[in-house]
């Protein structure tokens, strides 16, 4: 009889990697504005330091401040994963550190992203490797399980399966399911592109011509006096 609630799938179809690299550069807020502006995490999840982000999901569920799944799901991920960690929210305890990033690093993770509460802050800080989460607090973590390993998870908000492209930068993070990515990713390099004009205009310019801004006016019926 299988044990509700505690189940490691081993391994899951990643997209190609040539397809999420080429994410790699692109503002977050961009690919954002290519996805209906409904994509990011909630901002509550941020960076700890300026190590953009780029990868493929590999998702975790864990009970309340409990890191069992965590730890063997550190021994599953593959180079450029990066690990998706849904703790609840809960801030109470935390559910890893400098010893368990830094082990994912040398076996290539490409990032941790936790819905809940880290330590060891300052040396997360400091680390080559993206790290996102909601908190810190020195409490650690149970190790009694259950908890699942790449299923569907919910991070600030936003389904993550296992699978899925992970953006981040300093603004946030951006899930992009792979079925969509060909797409977001040629409309957001249009983006950039028009973007780059923009400012070019405006430097070298002074310009900044936006009609759509008085037919906005017009529409509402604003008195422009």
């Amino acid at each position: 009889m299988s044990n509700i609630g505690c189940k490691v799938v081993t391994d899951f179809v990643r997209p190609d990697p040539k397809l999420v690299e080429a994410f790699r550069g692109m503002p977050v807020a961009n690919i954002d504005d290519n996805m209906g502006r409904t994509a990011a995490v909630h901002q509550s999840i941020r960076p700890l330091n300026k190590v953009p982000l780029v990868g493929v999901a590999f998702t975790i569920k864990v009970p309340q401040g409990d890191n069992l799944m965590f730890h063997k799901a550190m021994d599953l991920a593959k180079p450029g994963d990066v690990i998706v960690i849904d703790a609840g929210g809960f801030d109470d305890r935390s559910i890893f550190g400098e010893l368990m990033a830094t082990y994912c690093k040398v076996r290539g993770v490409a990032g941790l992203v936790v819905d809940g509460a880290i330590r060891d802050q300052e040396a997360l800080c400091e680390m080559d490797m993206p790290i996102y989460a909601k908190s810190t607090t020195p409490n650690g973590p149970y190790k009694n399980g259950p908890g699942e390993i790449n299923v569907p998870v919910v991070i600030g908000g936003r389904v993550v399966r296992p699978g899925d492209i992970l953006v981040g930068d300093q603004d946030g993070l951006i899930v992009i399911p792979p079925e969509q990515a060909q797409e977001v990713l040629e409309k957001t390099r249009a983006t950039m592109e028009k973007e780059a004009k923009i400012m070019e205009d405006i430097l070298t310019k002074g310009t900044y011509i936006r009609p759509w801004v008085d037919e906005k006016l017009n529409e509402i019926g604003c008195d422009v006096i």
